[in-house]
């Protein structure tokens, strides 16, 4: 299969809450998210780097997507090299081997009237 996408992406907007719905389990936990599509005939292997308004980047964060698999990436679970902070801005570049194509998603479950915002991220 013909390999879509590119292999650079940024997600300018960041942030996970670090208060969610009592009891909510993981399914309504507060998050960001990358939803990344391999559409390829080979594994990706990406690096993520986290930018913040007021201290160096961190990174890189390092995930497989296997050939033809999607991966929904949540960064509160990204702990190496250091876990994403939560209650703080930040941006994300996602820089792949491969062709992948990137859509960001954000769950703020704070109060009883969750919001759900999911775009897809600047293709470079």
């Amino acid at each position: 299969m013909m390999a879509i996408g590119r292999t650079h992406w940024a997600i300018p907007e960041g942030f996970i809450p670090s208060e969610s719905l009592p009891g909510a389990g993981r399914s309504l936990l507060s998050h960001e998210a990358a939803c990344i599509l391999n559409a390829g005939d080979v594994d990706a292997h990406i690096a993520i780097t986290i930018y913040f308004v007021d201290h160096v980047p961190v990174g890189p964060y390092r995930v497989v997507v296997p050939a033809q698999r999607t991966l929904r990436l949540r960064f509160n679970e990204l702990d190496d090299p250091e876990p994403v902070p939560r209650d703080t801005d930040y941006a994300s570049l996602i820089v792949s081997d491969v062709p992948i194509v990137v859509q960001h998603t954000r769950l703020d479950s704070r109060q009883a009237q969750f919001a759900l915002l999911s775009t897809m991220a600047f293709a470079g």
